[in-house]
């Protein structure tokens, strides 16, 4: 259905699903796989951050996401750009309890490493389409390659 014809209703709807999804699924799963004793015992680079700076930048980072994910769904619900987002949501999704639950810190590295390479695809794939999705990803990508390097070097020192 294209954007003139959609009911102002159903793209507040569709958004609330977005949002619904990717920020409760998200913070969900942050809240489940909360860094505990395990994590405050690891060895950790002079740049790692202060942990109660990961909710605020991952609640507005999710909202981006979902964001950008519904912009791209409405102008094409089958094309590249929105399974690129599907898939980085998958990967997003799959990190915490790979690091924080599982403790495979290097696998986690894998998987993040994954994660900025499909969210770099997904502003390649959606910047034709709609340069508005492309550039709310680009906070996320900065944070993402900003967490493979404290991902990266955790393991380093473990």
């Amino acid at each position: 259905m294209s954007e003139k014809h959609e009911p102002v209703t159903g793209h507040r709807l569709a958004l609330a699903l977005f949002l619904l999804l990717v920020a409760g699924g998200g913070l969900a799963i942050g809240f489940l796989t909360a860094p505990g004793e395990w994590y405050a015992g690891l060895a950790k680079p002079p740049f790692n951050p202060p942990n109660w700076i990961f909710g605020p930048v991952w609640t507005v980072l999710y909202v981006l996401i979902a964001v950008a994910g519904w912009r791209v769904w409405r102008k094409d619900p089958g094309g590249w750009p929105i399974r690129l987002w599907w898939g980085q949501l998958a990967l997003n999704f799959l990190w915490s309890p790979t690091f924080f639950a599982a403790h495979r810190i290097g696998l986690a590295l894998v998987v993040i490493l994954l994660l900025l390479a499909m969210i770099w695809a997904f502003i390649g794939a959606s910047w034709r389409q709609d340069r508005v999705a492309a550039w709310l990803f680009a906070p996320y990508a900065v944070w993402v390659a900003f967490a493979s390097a404290l991902n990266g070097s955790i393991w380093l020192l473990n």
